[in-house]
């Protein structure tokens, strides 16, 4: 594929012990008391205007201790994380980027490809209207007002020359003290104010990344099959916590690709998925100490979802 096949959005595209399985009865909102749950149960989220309440504690990170390792850490992440423009097949979230950061989300996905000496976002083959410069920014801008915090950046390489990439993004962050690319593990202590990237493949710059995903696990037919390889990897990422690399797992699907799941868009598998997941998660909240999960990266959560996955590692209030 050249470049002269990408398309933007709005343009015609041319022709420790596992976790058991838990699945709430017909899904329907749990009947239990919330944890730090703020409006109706927002675990899904397609609206594009953030609402926080007043009480809403954007820099969660602030209550981790400075000696805790980034791997023993559970993390709110977004899957293709500027994936907001090109119809319902190539949506997966509805929020600003600015807004998933005051929501709570600290782990952004990105793949992005080389266009007249500029890294774009995209996903698959259509364009965010974004460069990599902009999301730099706009991540830096929020370090600056909240510097207790830490954001983990991946960068996918999409058609691209991948080793460019990774010079380009050398680059663009030049020598900035605010931005961690070693590949040993930091402490939450060393990282905060900073901006951390991760390693997978030909991208290596940063901590390494292990991801429990495998190809094709995003392709979703039957919802419960999905529930039940997340509770595989949430059980692989557990295993991992505490190593040599961020472990990492995906909530996100989508059915096109698929026969029996072909109308199922990222947004339909995250309206079954998140409420779901969100009542999976809370079932450790009585474990003593809670198990870690390291990064779930998510398609249009709910600020209720990501305040679950943030109170994996607090007592709730």
């Amino acid at each position: 594929m050249t470049w002269s096949h990408m398309v933007w959005a709005n343009e015609p595209a041319p022709v420790s012990k596992s976790p058991q399985p838990f699945t709430p009865p017909g899904r329907n909102r749990p009947q239990q008391p919330r944890v730090q749950c703020h409006g109706e149960d927002l675990f899904f989220n397609d609206n594009g205007k953030l609402q926080l309440p007043v009480s809403y504690n954007i820099p969660w990170m602030a209550a981790i201790q400075d000696f805790r390792t980034l791997s023993l850490i559970t993390i709110p992440g977004t899957h293709d994380t500027m994936a907001l423009h090109g119809g319902p097949e190539a949506e997966c979230q509805a929020l600003s980027l600015k807004d998933q950061l005051r929501a709570g989300i600290r782990y952004l996905d990105l793949t992005v490809y080389l266009r007249s000496d500029t890294l774009h976002v995209t996903h698959g083959i259509v364009g965010q209207h974004s460069t990599l410069r902009e999301v730099l920014d706009t991540v830096r801008a929020f370090l600056s007002e909240f510097k207790s915090e830490a954001v983990l950046i991946r960068v996918k390489p999409e058609l691209s020359d991948k080793g460019k990439v990774n010079q380009m993004v050398q680059s663009l962050i030049s020598n900035d003290e605010h931005v961690w690319v070693s590949s040993g593990m930091p402490s939450m202590g060393q990282i905060r104010g900073k901006i951390v990237f991760v390693q997978k493949n030909t991208f290596t710059l940063g901590v390494p990344l292990l991801d429990t995903d495998s190809k094709g696990n995003n392709k979703v037919e039957h919802i419960k099959d999905k529930d039940k390889l997340i509770i595989k990897h949430l059980s692989q990422a557990q295993q991992a916590c505490g190593g040599d690399n961020v472990a990492l797992t995906y909530s996100s699907g989508t059915g096109f690709g698929t026969f029996w799941g072909m109308f199922l868009t990222p947004k339909r598998v995250a309206e079954k998925v998140n409420p779901w997941l969100n009542q999976y998660l809370r079932q450790f909240y009585s474990s003593q100490p809670r198990p870690c999960f390291g990064v779930i990266a998510m398609d249009f959560p709910g600020i209720d979802l990501i305040q679950t996955v943030v109170n994996c590692q607090f007592n709730p209030i």
